[in-house]
């Protein structure tokens, strides 16, 4: 569709329309909430849309002049099947800044007459997707201009489509390497190569990602350098790009020929037969010009296998409220993939849902949440383990500083132990030479009396003194006591803080405990599912090796039929010899003029033995004709009852030998 986007010099003077994600707006204009009808429409649209719209804005600044936003909406009108309205477009896009597009921008025009007015199935999306495409492929796409890219510009729109599907739901759009590995896996499954994930990773570990993924350009100058499918064909890349487009984008759950039983004529006819989530619709050929019909599939729908007959082998049914339809593949693998694949679409259907890729990205999607939920949480647990640790260590730091205090404590207590050891050695070393000091005066005391009184007075005021200094001896041991019972209660702290530590050992073992029980549970179903594998594995080798008795057991079946129709053939044939010798033996012989009265009188009773035996003849005749058409069930039959049963006797017996006698 060609687009005429060129805006007048009065037009590239307005004020420009900004749109989500673009520009200096993108984290700062959130887009306005939509209507809760077909949301999922809705955001695969805006996600179209949103290419267009930066392809538009070519400073990069979020916004596009009026003029090519006219241009823009129009197309839109006629690719989403919308009746145009001129008059809201003219008004909302006016040349004065005072009107709506002014203050809220571009958004509240595209939800109210686009957005809100498109209806699901009433257009065609790929050239909704093509016309986005054409706007900013010309401006972003660059492939090689020497012709040497991997991919086609065909298969460059369809993988952008893909990249729109499987990007995220925000923007600037991007696909995360999960999901850029997820469809480059699809793609090489569908070339029968194998993706080297290493390299993948290797690639996506150097090249810059922005918002923590890929953007569509970075995807598609991925894929056009060749790193990844080296050695392969443009058309086989091309064919890969394809299938994928349709299985994803188009929601094709299988293609493929089957034959069909026709409903009238009940012959068998080889149609193209491609399966969606909500019907199955078959054609002529592979290019699906012309439709031979559809059969619709509701959560009332089944599917079965039916046994080879009509010599149609890999048949199966599916069973509608109205009718069953019959085919057949052209091996057993391709009927099990069918079968497969009807059940995937009539569970859809059962389950409400109209894609199995959507869902498929749904739960990859929340996959990746719960393991950035799993990440987090552990990363969590590893920084309270931190903080346990510190902790810890602090506690341990404090419990050197305590036990650094008792030491200090301890050596200051010596020392005043000591110090009063030494003072009490004075004292007592004082106390020893006064003593001595008396003695020698004693003496020289008895003549002086009255100085000796004195003296003694002063001794006395001594004693006095002494026994003031033993109650300070006594004060000091009590201090001494008290000390003692001050060093047993940091004693029993310091047990305390030892006790909250084998508290915290204990609750660190425990959650040691519970992470290994986790890690076993996880082992314990890896090994459920393993085996569930291989149970499922030898039920489908003793399906083909019943499959095979079946076959052999249906060859000699074949093989004795074949001799039941043998016999029966030389059963009749003998049959007939028969019948000739006994028409040849029963033809009357014409009487001669002579023995007219003899034939007439002494053969009188032998004329109603000739018309019964006539007629008799007869009926055997046509019971032999009948027999003589020898089919499948007869020859069963006869070789049942042991092939004797319509065998004549030998042509050596006597033909006569069974008429009555005269």
């Amino acid at each position: 569709m060609a687009l005429q986007l060129r805006a007048s010099p009065a037009a590239q003077g307005c004020r420009g329309r900004r749109f989500p994600g673009t520009g200096s707006s993108a984290s700062t204009e959130p887009p306005l909430p939509s209507p809760p009808v077909a949301m999922d429409l809705r955001a695969e649209l805006l996600k179209s849309i949103w290419y267009a719209f930066t392809a538009l804005d070519v400073e990069k600044s979020g916004k596009v002049s009026k003029s090519q936003l006219k241009v823009l909406s129009h197309n839109l009108y006629t690719v989403l099947c919308i009746p145009h309205d001129p008059v809201a477009l003219e008004e909302h896009f006016r040349d004065d800044d005072d009107g709506p597009v002014s203050s809220q921008g571009y958004m509240p025009y595209l939800n109210k007459y686009i957005l809100d007015k498109v209806e699901e199935g009433a257009f065609v999306k790929e050239n909704f997707d093509e016309l986005c495409w054409t706007l900013t492929a010309k401006k972003n796409y660059k492939p090689d201009r020497n012709g040497n890219s991997v991919i086609s510009h065909q298969d460059a729109f369809r993988l952008w489509c893909l990249f729109n599907f499987l990007s995220e739901d925000k923007y600037p759009l991007v696909m995360v390497p999960d999901e850029v590995e997820y469809l480059l896996k699809k793609i090489c499954t569908a070339m029968n190569v194998e993706l080297n994930s290493g390299e993948l990773d290797d690639y996506l570990s150097q090249e810059p990602q922005g918002q923590g993924g890929l953007t569509v350009w970075q995807f598609l100058d991925m894929v056009n350098s060749g790193r990844f499918l080296r050695g392969i064909e443009q058309e086989a890349v091309s064919m890969a790009v394809e299938e994928v487009y349709q299985e994803v984008i188009e929601d094709v759950l299988k293609q493929g020929y089957l034959w069909k039983k026709g409903q009238l004529r009940r012959n068998w006819s080889e149609r193209w037969f491609t399966l969606k989530p909500s019907v199955l619709s078959y054609y002529m050929s592979e290019e699906r010009k012309e439709k031979k019909g559809s059969i619709a599939l509701d959560k009332h729908c089944c599917v079965e296998v039916l046994p080879d007959r009509d010599g149609k082998r890999c048949m199966f049914c599916v069973k509608t409220s109205s009718r069953t339809y019959e085919m057949s593949a052209s091996d057993t693998r391709q009927r099990q993939e069918w079968t497969l694949a009807i059940q995937t679409a009539i569970r859809l259907q059962a389950e409400g849902k109209k894609s199995l890729h959507k869902d498929l990205k749904q739960k990859r999607r929340e996959q990746r949440e719960q393991r950035e939920q799993r990440k987090a949480a552990k990363e969590e647990e590893t920084q309270r383990l931190k903080q346990l640790q510190e902790e810890k260590e602090r506690k341990l730091q404090e419990l050197e500083l305590l036990k650094e205090a008792q030491r200090q404590a301890e050596i200051l207590l010596q020392e005043e132990e000591q110090r009063r050891r030494q003072q009490h050695e004075e004292m007592q070393r004082t106390l020893e030479i006064q003593l001595q000091e008396a003695e020698q005066a004693r003496a020289s005391m008895q003549a002086e009396m009255v100085l000796k009184e004195a003296e003694a007075e002063r001794q006395r005021k001594r004693i006095l003194e002494l026994e003031d200094m033993q109650e300070r001896l006594q004060e000091a041991l009590q201090q001494e006591v008290k000390a003692r019972q001050d060093e047993e209660s940091v004693r029993y702290a310091q047990a305390r803080l030892l006790a909250e530590e084998e508290e915290k050992l204990k609750q660190l073992m425990k959650l040691k405990e519970e992470q290994e029980e986790y890690i076993i549970k996880t082992q314990r179903e890896k090994q459920v599912l393993k085996q569930e594998m291989e149970n499922k594995n030898k039920c489908l080798e003793e399906a083909q090796k019943q499959l095979e008795e079946v076959r052999v057991n249906r060859q000699r079946v074949d093989q004795d039929v074949m001799a039941a129709q043998r016999k029966l053939r030389q059963a009749s044939t003998n049959v007939k010899h028969w019948n000739v010798q006994m028409n040849r033996l029963m033809h009357p012989i014409g009487p001669g003029d002579k023995r007219t009265n003899v034939s007439a009188g002494g053969f009188a009773g032998y004329q109603p033995f000739l018309s019964q035996r006539d007629s008799s003849l007869k009926l055997k005749q046509k019971v032999e004709d009948k027999g003589s058409e020898p089919t499948t069930d007869n020859g069963k039959e006869n070789v049942s009852n042991g092939g004797n049963s319509g065998v004549p006797p030998p042509p050596d017996a006597d033909p006569m030998a069974t008429e009555p006698t005269n």
